[in-house]
């Protein structure tokens, strides 16, 4: 399937566009309430920002008899073959079906896609080693920990398909986005809607926030009225002075 191009500077604007914002303008602009993936966390609250597309790999239930191909040292593994296929600036994102039997990452794996410039790893199971993980530098969210490795109880069985992660269809190329607060999976043709609409919410928002803490009344004003963006726009007609 062809990708839909993205502005040039769409990822750059969505860096400064928080996840609870991304999740209002995906509710505005196309309706869809069900793109946070559930139920995992960064394993380090203090690094868990990303932006970037998405490279998907896909677990099933394992099966004892295909326990060689389990094994990362195997060519076909997929997870073998995503962490080394993964373009530079993407994000991993890894359907476990929620399973916490076995880690599907460690601190061997996650410094590879540190060195490849992979910009952070989400599966909705388990991870392995998060001890050292939360002292490296990528940005990792999952369910919890776990001491056995994926093969206890899962198996790779694809990469680059659509798949299910924490409750959100995530298809290749989807835009991922991710803070403290979790993460968000953008749907690649909405991105540049989102990017744009995000980052004025932010900065409309940044305004009511400094005019609130100087003890502006919220009713009336936030929610953003009428009143407010007439009020935000001659602030920045006027260079946006201190408030």
């Amino acid at each position: 399937m062809t990708e839909t191009p993205l502005a040039p500077d769409t990822l750059e604007k969505l860096k400064s566009v928080s996840t609870a914002t991304i999740s209002t303008q995906l509710i505005k602009i196309a309706g869809m309430r069900t793109r946070t993936v559930r139920s995992v966390h960064a394993i380090n609250p203090a690094n868990a920002s990303f932006v970037g597309p998405v490279v998907t790999l896909r677990y099933g239930p394992m099966r004892e008899d295909l326990d060689a191909r389990a094994s990362i040292v195997h060519e076909d593994n997929p997870t073998r073959k995503a962490i080394e296929t993964a373009p530079r600036g993407s994000v991993l994102m890894i359907d476990m079906h929620g399973d916490t039997g076995g880690g599907a990452l460690g601190d061997i794996l996650v410094a590879r896609l540190i060195y490849r410039g992979i910009a952070a790893a989400v599966g909705d199971g388990a991870m392995r080693d998060i001890g050292p993980l939360m002292d490296m530098g990528l940005p990792v969210f999952c369910k919890t920990g776990t001491a056995p490795p994926s093969s206890a109880s899962i198996f790779a069985v694809g990469v680059q398909e659509p798949i299910g992660c924490g409750g959100v269809l995530v298809y290749p190329g989807d835009i991922a986005v991710g803070d403290a607060d979790g993460v968000v999976v953008i749907p690649r043709h909405l991105a540049d809607k989102v990017a744009t609409a995000g980052l004025e919410q932010e900065q409309v928002e940044a305004f009511i926030k400094a005019r609130v803490l100087k003890g502006e009344p919220i009713a009336g004003f936030y929610p953003a009225t009428e009143r407010t963006m007439t009020e935000y726009r001659a602030w920045v007609s006027s260079g946006r002075p201190a408030i």
